[in-house]
């Protein structure tokens, strides 16, 4: 069964003052914290096992979501002592998410990604083929340079353009991370640019609803939406 795991470790620095006694992930926003959003979908997908990691007022997170029988799943918590960035934090999760593919979403975003489509290319990943998949959106307000460029088939490059930008969703094989040390802070990028060079990253465009919660204007401006669509 394909595991996910969502990461809640960030400390939320520009969400601040919101984030001082709140863990980012746990923020309402259309009537419920953020990050039920994505348990709720990963559900609906037909994920079952959930790993989710913590550093900043990581206890919040536990006492508020516990072990995830109310949402249908089942949550295995991922402790660190200060955030480990993506890649340290997923490398120091890989005892409890396995040895086959599995998927990662950023807690601090909200999209409405087809995390049935995501959970069918895990599967096609392998040591000796692609490493990763990646979700790629449209070029945000903030963030108009994009990252990488996707080609029409489906692999991902550094370099070219047009480029699109990472969601913070994607598959991944843990040979990607095999040689990381274990609780030590690693950037996730460095690591993909990598495994694209190599010919091993895939993706795909996603063009529905994405928004990268990172600051308290974008929270409310999503929480207003929601709200209107619940309305």
């Amino acid at each position: 069964m394909t595991k996910a795991m969502i990461l809640a470790a960030g400390r939320g620095e520009r969400m601040r003052p919101l984030t001082d006694h709140t863990p980012k992930p746990l923020l309402p926003v259309g009537g419920k914290p953020l990050i039920v959003w994505h348990i709720e979908r990963l559900r609906a997908a037909g994920f079952r096992e959930l790993v989710i990691n913590h550093a900043h007022l990581g206890h919040r997170l536990e006492e508020a979501l516990g072990d995830g029988a109310t949402f249908g799943v089942r949550i295995t918590w991922s402790p660190e002592a200060s955030a480990l960035e993506t890649a340290g934090g997923i490398r120091h999760a890989l005892p409890l998410l396995g040895d086959a593919p599995f998927v990662v979403v950023n807690g601090d975003v909200f999209c409405d990604a087809d995390f049935t489509a995501l959970r069918a290319a895990a599967q096609g990943l392998k040591p000796d083929g692609p490493l990763a998949h990646l979700l790629l959106v449209d070029n945000p307000e903030h963030h108009p340079e994009g990252d990488f460029r996707l080609d029409s088939a489906g692999r991902i490059h550094t370099d070219g353009q047009p480029r699109l930008t990472f969601s913070g969703l994607g598959a991944y094989h843990p040979a990607l991370f095999a040689d990381l040390a274990d609780n030590a802070p690693a950037k996730l990028a460095p690591l993909l640019r990598e495994a694209m060079n190599a010919d091993k990253v895939t993706g795909q465009h996603h063009t529905g609803r994405w928004i990268d919660v990172g600051t308290p204007q974008r929270l409310a401006e999503l929480d207003r939406e929601l709200g209107d669509t619940r309305d």
